[in-house]
């Protein structure tokens, strides 16, 4: 759990050099999607997916999806 609280406790972004989803973005959208099949959670799960495709295809993540990854164990 501590790795999730480090992963989550800043803001996520897109990185400073580029348009992508950032490192950290990417990491904490891979554990919520865990958690969100886990539960069920269809809307996280999209939000999680669109977060890694858009790190894997260099595009920027929508604020909103990064919003929800964000603030998904609060």
């Amino acid at each position: 759990m501590s790795t999730l609280r480090t992963v989550l406790r800043n803001p996520l972004a897109a990185d400073g050099d580029g348009p992508a989803a950032g490192a950290a973005s990417v990491e904490a959208a891979w554990l919520v999607l865990e958690a969100a099949n886990d539960l069920g959670d269809a809307a996280a799960v999209a939000a999680c997916r669109r977060i890694i495709d858009a790190s894997l295809n260099g595009t920027p993540a929508a604020h909103s999806d990064l919003d929800l990854v964000q603030h998904y164990f609060s």
